[in-house]
């Protein structure tokens, strides 16, 4: 094995996958004795130093321990050999933990048209870099010290402000940061609800609702969910039948359908939500994806009984978790004690990243490219997945998602599973059905989908 190129991290880091391959492989078991720095430089055709990194950094992860004077050995706790860890799990259900599970846990290799998130290389690294390189001259206090339980305030305001670019009016007082999205829907539930509480979600949504909800104990009732929003008439009488403590919904840019809430099915959605005394909590994690946009039922409502949460993982990172919740002043402080015994404070550093990130003028110049980008691939997916016979339900006007029927009464189910054998995830539709009516429908990541063995082996799936 010649490690001659490349860096000296990535040539330490090369050391360490060697070892750990023969640590999982039981060439090295537990209490072994690891090759002398020496031996292993010459072995791997590296300097001893690079080595002694790789050493030092597995010791450090409890890979390996050191014995002054006699040498390093492999931890006696090393974890057992699985078969199961070289490869993805095929015997679980198709459920809310499905698609997750398979997309955070496939290989770098994997196809993933299924997930939820851009690619990598979609994201404005470079604005990253240089929000991180800012925090790294910042204060001290920003990179030692517990942040307030609101959030860090700059942040805040630049949340306020775009808020009110989309006609909702909330301070920066009405606006508490969390660790993500999902984390502010955590929260609402643990405030808002009580196990055994009924909680209304579309039919389809998001499939981590469904997850989110069970781990809180609650009831989930669905209502069909139409390319204007949620079915009028179905909404009123399943509020009327069940009476729903909450309403999780997104407005803007639907998951999974695309769909886009209009005006008038807005203001009759708020009326029947005023007359039982329902609360909204209005999902907009995909709003910097919009061409034109759209109406929010916190701008209609004032933030009265709709909760509007966001975040930025979406067109941003993924890895920097920050999100926020906008409500009215006495939930925003009864969400705070809530924060404090939670989680105590917030991430602040991640804090200060995403908000030199947002602040730089370079963040809305991505957000035009990446909006011209998805819908050049929305258009480029569809024409693909039509000519082997996989329909879009509706055709939406912006945002990431492809909402799809596959031909006949084929099982979305099945096809994904076929295609997890050849390493690539996809999303059946009735992991995100309440009802199960979605057994031959497939939500598409169109930034995901555009490599040409997603649609040669969905092609013989569907044959098969």
């Amino acid at each position: 094995m010649d490690l001659t190129t490349g860096s000296a991290a990535t040539k330490a880091e090369m050391v360490m996958r060697f070892v750990r391959q023969r640590i999982s492989g039981r060439t090295l078991t537990p209490g072994a004795k690891l090759p002398s720095v020496r031996s292993l430089s010459a072995t791997l055709s590296v300097s001893t130093s690079t080595v002694v990194d790789a050493y030092e950094r597995l010791v450090a992860e409890g890979a390996i321990v050191s014995r002054p004077g006699s040498g390093f050995y492999v931890a006696n706790q090393a974890a057992p050999f699985s078969p199961a860890e070289a490869g993805p799990k095929l015997d679980r259900a198709v459920d809310p933990f499905w698609i997750s599970r398979q997309s955070l846990e496939s290989s770098e290799d994997s196809l993933k048209p299924g997930c939820g998130w851009l690619p990598p290389s979609w994201l404005p690294e470079e604005a990253m870099r240089k929000s991180l390189r800012v925090l790294s001259r910042a204060e001290p206090s920003s990179l030692a010290d517990y942040g307030t339980p609101l959030g860090l305030y700059p942040l805040r305001r630049l949340i306020s402000r775009r808020m009110g670019e989309r006609g909702i009016e909330a301070s920066p007082d009405e606006i508490m940061l969390t660790e993500s999205g999902t984390q502010a829907i955590d929260l609402l539930c643990r405030f808002l609800i009580e196990p055994g509480d009924t909680v209304l979600v579309d039919d389809p949504c998001y499939f981590n609702f469904h997850a989110l909800l069970r781990a809180h104990r609650a009831k989930i009732v669905g209502v069909p969910y139409t390319a204007n929003g949620p079915d009028l008439a179905a909404f009123a009488a399943t509020v009327c039948e069940h009476r729903p403590r909450l309403y999780i919904t997104n407005s803007a840019i639907h998951n999974p359908t695309g769909a886009v809430l209009s005006p008038v099915t807005a203001h009759r959605v708020l009326k029947i939500a005023e007359e039982f005394d329902l609360t909204i909590v209005e999902d907009d994690i995909f709003a910097d994806f919009e061409m034109v946009a759209a109406p929010r039922l916190a701008a209609f409502d004032g933030l009265e009984r709709v909760i509007h949460i966001g975040s930025f993982s979406k067109t941003l990172s993924a890895a920097a978790r920050c999100g926020f919740i906008a409500a009215r002043p006495d939930w925003i402080e009864g969400l705070t004690d809530l924060k404090i015994a939670t989680s105590f404070a917030g991430g602040r550093m991640t804090e200060e990243v995403v908000h030199a990130a947002l602040s730089d003028g370079s963040y809305r110049k991505h957000l035009d490219t990446l909006r011209a980008r998805l819908s050049r691939a929305m258009a480029e997916v569809t024409e693909r997945l039509a000519a082997i016979g996989i329909e879009p339900v509706l055709r939406p006007q912006s945002g990431m998602f492809l909402w799809c029927r596959l031909p006949g009464e084929t099982d979305a189910a099945e096809v994904a599973r076929a295609c997890l054998k050849k390493q690539i995830v996809l999303a059946p539709g009735n992991a995100f059905s309440l009802s199960q009516s979605a057994k031959n429908c497939m939500r598409f990541n169109v930034s995901q989908t555009l490599d040409p063995r997603i649609f040669e082996t969905l092609k013989g799936v569907l044959k098969a």
